[in-house]
């Protein structure tokens, strides 16, 4: 499989780009990965060097491949982090370019705006855009639990409002949605859990809650989760994430490093060594 990620990059560690190319490729997809930015670093470190592409140049590159005659072979368009309005339209304008040369395409969005405990750490005005602009376009949506309650308008606290929210979020327009840092009334204690929604049904996993927090995670997590949904049912990809994902953090945790280590678990994001239950919640 073919995948055109448009996203930012890091030089050192793994955030955007930098934290999805490598899962999808050590599963055997083929990436084509388009930069929004380039920066020394991720921005949690409070300082780095790079440059942000002007959305002129984000879209120049990607007609550069529309050039080589090869957007018709594009399986899927991923997206995370958006810093402004310009480089939503840019992406938009990509997956209808590809739609148009393959409408087998779909389109993975993560639709990065904060998450619990940090609010919105996103410039005014993304949030509204993730949801005005890019969740109708969506076909798979990766939100975390925070970012759930606000493209829905809910506070998800129970197993059936998490239910309602996806499907009202599907109601938009995506025919998947993938809930990460799932936290419920029925969540058990230190656990985390994520949870898959489609029209055919809906399925839920619980892991361990590590003590870390991963920057980059839900990059990686998005990825893994559509490299498994392009050829696996929805639960199989929900499991196989979960799988991968827990791995990463582990390895992470283990080694007390501040970025994901992502490449010394690179043989369990493909064969993990420990596997959780999915359970199907209708």
């Amino acid at each position: 499989m073919n995948i055109l990620s448009i996203q930012s990059s890091v030089a050192y560690g793994h955030a955007g780009n930098s934290s999805a190319v490598f899962p999808l490729q050590r599963l055997g997809h083929e990436v084509w990965p388009v930069f929004t930015v380039h920066f020394s670093n991720h921005t949690g470190y409070g300082a780095w060097r790079g440059p942000v592409f002007a959305p002129d140049t984000v879209a120049d590159v990607i007609t550069g491949i529309e050039e080589r005659g090869v957007l018709g072979e594009a399986d899927a368009v991923l997206s995370g982090y958006m810093g402004a309005d310009a480089i939503a339209d840019v992406i938009l304008d990509a997956v209808a370019r590809v739609k148009a040369a393959n409408p087998d395409a779909i389109y993975c969005a993560d639709p990065v705006m904060g998450d619990v405990g940090r609010g919105f750490f996103v410039q005014p005005g993304i949030p509204e855009m993730m949801r005005d602009k890019i969740v109708p376009a969506a076909d798979i949506l990766t939100p975390n639990q925070f970012e759930l309650d606000y493209l829905t308008g809910s506070e998800v606290r129970t197993v059936e409002e998490l239910l309602a929210a996806a499907d009202a979020l599907r109601a938009k327009g995506p025919r998947t949605v993938l809930v990460t840092s799932v936290q419920t009334d029925q969540t058990p204690a230190d656990s985390v859990q994520m949870a898959v929604v489609t029209g055919d049904g809906a399925w839920i996993v619980t892991t361990p809650l590590l003590p870390i927090y991963l920057t980059g995670g839900g990059d990686a997590t998005a990825a893994i989760f559509l490299a498994h949904a392009l050829t696996e049912t929805p639960e199989v990809a929900l499991g196989r994430t979960a799988d991968a994902m827990f791995a990463i953090a582990q390895a992470t945790h283990d080694s007390g490093a501040r970025e994901l280590q992502i490449v010394a678990a690179q043989d369990q994001i493909v064969a993990p060594e420990r596997t959780f239950e999915v359970t199907r919640l209708r």
